[in-house]
């Protein structure tokens, strides 16, 4: 069995919805963290975000409605990525989900062919 990987997810959310039961399904056990209950902090966040080998705009979910009140798509031109993290972990729900750290690496949204691999 490989380590307890952390899904962090909006339970409101349906592609988290999916994600869990698709977890739920293939037997994968997981720590469950609610993303506005326990949103991420700076260091985790930081730490995913270079384990992941994605920009760390890829974690902004750019479909929310708190990305675009806040405008985030201007404000970000001009953050460094310090920054940015720093946003990222002042509310969960600018946060895409759902995401999952595993040892190995980092899943942001449900892609279920990305996922097969933590079978």
């Amino acid at each position: 069995m490989k380590d307890k990987i952390i899904f962090i997810e909006y339970p409101k959310c349906s592609t988290c919805q999916k994600a869990k039961k698709f977890l739920e399904e293939n037997d994968i056990e997981f720590i469950d963290r609610n993303i506005i209950t326990d949103t991420p902090t700076y260091e985790e966040l930081k730490e995913w975000i270079e384990k992941s080998d994605l920009p760390v705009n890829k974690f902004f979910n750019t479909a929310g409605l708190l990305y675009k009140s806040m405008n985030l798509k201007e404000e970000l031109k001009n953050c460094s990525d310090d920054e940015k993290i720093k946003i990222l972990a002042s509310n969960g729900m600018i946060i895409k989900r759902p995401l999952v750290v595993t040892k190995n690496g980092v899943l942001l949204g449900f892609k279920k062919e990305d996922w097969e691999a933590l079978k």
